[in-house]
């Protein structure tokens, strides 16, 4: 009862991952849209007879799904209402009336998920301190429920104003939509985002209320079918933040869900960095539908406290709908291996965002597609191998591909099926890089002497090439790479962030309130971890959101255990001067600074790695055949040898150009690169003089 199992869904595949006492068996299986939960049930059954094991045998699950995040941008969700203070019904589409585009007279606006019509406003109103103005109307309430029922909705979401200093009113109505609609759903903004700015914290808790009941339904299917295979073991989910939570927090609050497969891939990565002693670290994660980049510094992720969904505008800041959730912050752009190829009416290649998915996948499946995608333009450039493609599950069908590519995007520039193909790789691997170099520039960062780390089914393929072109001269292909977020379940801790809003300024900085609350927040987030951390020991982590009077952003400080003191407020307020500092050169002397937000983490602790010693050199095996692979940065073919991986042993050393194949991906190694087998089991690729 020591083997603990992780699935991951993806736009195109799901992986399933099985570890137990230091081996690990894997599968990938196809993504079953219409009905999610089957595509991991088949692929923990697929895992299971690998490993020659039984569901009695498993201990834990570990899963994580971007089924939140797809609700929201395919608008598939739940019809939601949403109850509001008298005057504010219109919040959630005047946003704070920025235009992610100023020059842009025709711009497009996100679209609020609820119609004005099922906004309801009600009589009430609390101060920003809490104090009661107005009353809540109850029957007003009482009215605004019966109509919202009637119109059809199947959720509902209540957001007052200040209702995140006092929740009296919120939970009121809640109690009187429960007493006359009991099977609803709701969702309280105190509950789901108890911060200021209104905007944010309304459009978080309708998005929360918009994918519950998809969410609750889902994992309830998923239980079911693992109950009825004999795996009735504890279910933890992937958080948006990095951490896991139980089944029951996943559905109370499936908003935290939202980049919950994409935070796998970082806590992977930031292990890979760990065990290599890594602290500058890029995080390339390509599947099936999506590229996510992420920079991993000391061994950490970059973390958020908030994220746009289901943007408009690629790399537009303020062209989504804005979420208010702990989250690792990263770069996703619609550039897999599904991702479809076209010609535009300038006659440009274009790549993504539209994506083949799993149904009916790329032209090559032979599953009905008739649009040529990127695993078409890798397959056409002899990149795959049709007969073991997907460890051989899935056989690839060239003559498919090439008849789609030449028809969408050779014949209208004159070119032959590979040549486009060509094309379509070298449009795609630039939308990564230039996504990767929007990344730095956006977090004030480079890739000097960064490394990296490449995973998922596409990264290690288009790795090298995304390397050359962001500058970057070495690349690491870990164990497992093709399944890299689903091996980032099993390596994430138990953790819950709790973020509350208390307005303070240091000039009159109330210690004694600012305790209770973090007090108080401290054992929030205690009580859900304990629901799924078996006793472990935990840590916490305490951090202020501040800014001096008048700006209108904060920057992050860390804060000390336990209660604070005066001689703590001081020091806080020299951090936070100092940190001001290293982003802007100098403080303000003079100004008071503002705290508008404090949140407190409470995770399991996370494991120590032991270094492993570089092995002795050894000698490479054979090649296990020889395939035509046409290069994309001289655009002329060569033979290229294919080496088996699992073949290579640690300390042995290949040069380029060459692939490195195994089940879930492989590895290209292009001209000029050698790459070297780690006493990790690591594929270790340099460029240069560092081959």
């Amino acid at each position: 009862m020591n083997a603990r199992i992780a699935a991951d869904i993806g736009g195109t595949f799901t992986d399933v991952v099985l570890e137990q006492e230091g081996q690990r068996w894997t599968a990938k299986v196809l993504t079953t849209p219409a009905a999610p939960e089957e595509g991991v049930l088949e692929g923990v059954r697929a895992v299971l007879a690998r490993a020659g094991l039984t569901a009695a045998d498993v201990s834990l699950m570990i899963h994580g799904t971007t089924l939140a995040t797809n609700a929201i941008i395919e608008r598939k969700g739940a019809p939601t209402g949403f109850i509001t203070t008298e005057g504010f019904r219109d919040v959630l589409a005047l946003g704070n009336e920025s235009r992610y585009d100023q020059y842009d007279l025709n711009i497009d606006l996100p679209q609020p998920l609820v119609r004005r019509r099922h906004r309801v406003p009600v009589a009430e109103r609390l101060d920003n301190t809490g104090k009661i103005l107005r009353p809540l109307d109850e029957a007003a309430v009482a009215n605004a429920v019966r109509f919202l029922r009637d119109e059809g909705m199947q959720s509902l979401a209540i957001g007052f104003m200040h209702g995140f200093v006092n929740p009296a009113h919120e939970q009121k109505a809640a109690e009187i939509a429960r007493a006359i609609w009991p099977e609803v759903r709701i969702s309280l903004s105190c509950e789901v985002s108890p911060e200021m700015r209104e905007w944010e914290r309304f459009s978080t808790t309708v998005a929360n209320a918009y994918v519950q009941p998809l969410m609750a339904g889902y994992l309830a299917r998923l239980r079911a079918g693992l109950d009825a295979m004999g795996m009735a073991v504890p279910v933890f989910m992937m958080l948006s933040g990095g951490g896991l939570t139980s089944i029951e927090t996943a559905a109370k609050f499936p908003i935290r869900l939202v980049e919950s497969g994409p935070a796998g891939g970082a806590i992977f990565s930031a292990f890979v960095a760990r065990q290599k002693g890594l602290s500058k670290v890029l995080s390339f994660d390509m599947g099936g539908t999506t590229a996510k980049v992420c920079l991993i510094d000391n061994f950490a992720p970059q973390a958020s406290r908030s994220f746009e969904v289901a943007r408009i505008g690629r790399f537009q800041k303020g062209s989504g709908l804005p979420l208010r959730i702990p989250v690792i912050e990263m770069v996703e752009i619609g550039a897999g291996g599904g991702s479809l190829a076209h010609v535009d009416g300038l006659g440009r290649i274009q790549v993504g965002p539209e994506s083949a998915g799993a149904v009916p996948g790329p032209a090559c499946y032979g599953r009905g597609g008739e649009k040529p995608a990127v695993t078409d333009a890798n397959l056409l450039l002899g990149r795959y191998d049709p007969a073991t493609f997907a460890g051989g599950a899935l056989t690839l069908h060239p003559a498919q591909a090439g008849a789609a590519m030449l028809s969408a995007v050779g014949k209208p520039l004159g070119l032959e099926a590979g040549m486009a193909a060509l094309g379509v790789v070298e449009m795609v691997d630039e939308n990564m890089a230039n996504a990767a170099r929007v990344h730095a520039i956006e977090s004030a960062k480079t890739y000097e002497g960064r490394t990296v780390v490449a995973f998922g089914g596409g990264g290690p393929v288009h790795g090298y090439r995304v390397a050359e072109k962001i500058g970057v001269s070495r690349m690491l292909v870990p164990s497992g790479a093709g399944v890299g977020s689903a091996i980032g379940f099993l390596r994430a801790p138990v953790a819950y962030e709790v973020v509350r809003s208390l307005y303070q300024r240091f000039g009159s900085f109330d210690v004694a309130g600012v305790n209770a609350l973090l007090a108080d927040m401290s054992a929030e987030a205690a009580r859900v971890v304990s629901a799924g951390s078996f006793s472990a020991p935990t840590t916490e982590t305490r951090t202020a959101y501040m800014r001096y009077v008048g700006q209108g952003h904060e920057i992050a400080v860390a804060m000390p255990k336990g209660d604070l003191t005066p001689g703590d407020v001081a020091k806080i307020r020299a951090d936070y001067d100092a940190e001001y500092a290293r982003f802007y050169d100098r403080p303000v002397p003079g100004s008071d600074v503002e705290v508008m937000s404090f949140a407190v983490v409470v995770s399991t602790l996370i494991d120590a790695v032991e270094p492993v010693a570089e092995p002795e050199p050894a000698p490479a095996p054979a090649p296990i055949r020889h395939q035509s692979v046409l290069d994309t940065a001289i655009g002329t073919a060569a033979d290229w040898a294919v080496y088996d991986r699992s073949a290579m042993p640690p300390g042995c050393r290949v040069m380029g150009p060459c692939i490195i194949s195994e089940d879930e991906t492989s590895t290209l190694v292009g001209p000029g690169w050698a790459c070297a087998v780690d006493g990790l089991g690591y594929l270790e690729l340099t460029r240069g003089d560092a081959a």
